[in-house]
């Protein structure tokens, strides 16, 4: 689940609506921290009793932090229809959830570009209804998960980012001097996921018969897809509301609690790990150390139903360059580099001289914004100069706030050059009485002057 594609509707929802706080916000944030503290006075203690906790209060509070623009899932009804009449909706769900009569709608299934755009990705897209319902009890179990999860985890996790897990890794990198990386990939983690192995793990920290009750039918729901009902037998949608916390419980017992258990004690040397979602490295000081892991991790995936992608999993050695060599090694190939989160990590000079673990888009990342910038002006080509430049500064926008780091500044500014050259290209189409050549897109930038690659994060020192 990359951080990248959020605007391609690949991550979950975003955890807050667009709503302010309301009155019952206090009462509910009040219910969670009691509920935190006693997860964390109790790590082994299993919860026979939480869905209590879910009132109209709660409701409220679930509907205010559901994204209210997001696309409409089998029923049609998007967030305005759905606050008509608020109210009696609410109660209804909240009935029907405590009853168990509710009835996990299918969600509607799209797909969406993947890599270079010649395969796509599944996207499930729940009922607006659903969403409110999802994020109800992802509240709940999000309090008390949060006690529970590593350090190494990042992915949709309050107070944590993927720039946070970048920095984490660059910071150990620089630290043991790289090393060995081992870069995996999961295949098709998302609907892999086996359904008796996760209502499993669930149960050794939740026992709410409600609470099981409810995703053990978002985890059955059914699919429509093109007017075709199927009912999976593994996987949860991406998508979803509660995916993500779903696939972090999954990976936690899976994976972090495995390496930091079992795998890091038996170690000759150090190691660390980084994970965001379904995408991890693994840190070794020692080779030998990174082949028994690498050896073993097949038969612990095959274990919870899950498979490593045969071509995208490999041991890098991305070992510092001595003090002494003046040339810095490739980029753009595999030796010595890997890729995180749309970044590619290889070792570069900095200002003062010295050798530092360094991040830029990856090209595959960069090739594919620039042409999906590409396909927005052919397809926007009739509108308004000034409704354009308000969508093309919005995308740089974004992809500054992304990808603007210490040490990509090259990257950023090809990607505005890009940016420019799309708009005056289809601009220079829009009529063969009045070109765009490059003097009056010029002109045209001063008065519309799109906004300039900055750098937006800066490296921590953690």
């Amino acid at each position: 689940m990359d951080p990248v594609e959020g605007s391609e509707c690949r991550a979950a929802e975003p955890s807050e609506g667009m709503m302010e706080e309301t009155p019952c916000s206090q009462t509910v944030s009040t219910k969670l921290a009691r509920i935190a503290e006693m997860a964390r006075g109790a790590p082994a203690m299993a919860f026979t009793t939480l869905a209590h906790h879910i009132d109209i209060d709660w409701m409220r509070e679930a509907y205010r932090r559901t994204r209210k623009d997001g696309a409409p899932g089998v029923d049609g009804q998007n967030a305005e229809q759905y606050a008509t009449n608020l109210e009696d909706n609410l109660r209804s769900l909240l009935d029907r959830a405590k009853s168990g009569n509710y009835r996990a709608p299918p969600v509607r299934r799209v797909h969406i570009p993947k890599g270079d755009g010649s395969q796509t990705r599944p996207i499930g897209i729940p009922t607006f209804e659903d969403k409110v319902l999802q994020r109800a009890v992802a509240m709940l179990l999000e309090a008390v998960y949060e006690q529970d999860f590593l350090d190494c985890s990042y992915g949709f996790r309050p107070g944590r980012s993927a720039h946070g897990a970048l920095d984490t890794l660059r910071e150990g990198l620089m630290q043991m001097h790289g090393r060995w990386v081992l870069d995996v990939d999961i295949r098709k983690f998302f609907d892999t996921i086996d359904h008796s192995r996760m209502q499993e793990i669930l149960r050794r920290r939740i026992r709410d018969g409600v609470l099981i009750r409810l995703i053990g039918k978002w985890l059955h729901a059914g699919v429509m897809e093109s007017g075709q009902l199927s009912y999976p037998d593994a996987g949860t949608p991406q998508g979803g509301v509660i995916s993500p916390l779903l696939a972090n419980i999954y990976l936690h017992e899976m994976l972090d609690t495995w390496f930091e258990r079992d795998v890091r004690p038996r170690l000759r040397k150090r190691a660390f790990m980084v994970r965001y979602a379904d995408d991890f490295v693994m840190v070794f000081e020692l080779k030998d150390d990174a082949l028994r892991v690498f050896e073993v991790l097949p038969k612990r995936f095959d274990k919870f139903g899950l498979a490593l992608h045969p071509d995208k999993t490999r041991l890098v050695r991305f070992i510092r360059p001595p003090r002494d060599e003046r040339d810095e090694p490739p980029r753009g190939g595999t030796a010595g580099t890997f890729q995180l989160l749309g970044f590619l990590h290889h070792w570069g000079r900095s200002r003062l001289g010295n050798w530092v673990v360094k991040r830029q888009t990856a090209s595959d990342r960069l090739t594919r914004a620039a042409k999906r910038i590409w396909e927005w002006c052919r397809g926007n080509l009739h509108l308004p100069v000034r409704e354009q430049h308000a969508v093309l500064s919005a995308k740089l926008r974004g992809h500054y706030g992304y990808f603007g780091i210490i040490g990509n500044s090259r990257a950023i500014h090809s990607f505005y050059e890009c940016v420019v050259s799309a708009w005056r290209y289809w601009l220079d189409r829009r009529s063969q009485n009045a070109r765009m050549k490059w003097a009056r897109m010029m002109k045209l930038l001063e008065r519309y002057a799109l906004p300039p690659p900055r750098i937006v994060h800066r490296t921590s020192t953690a």
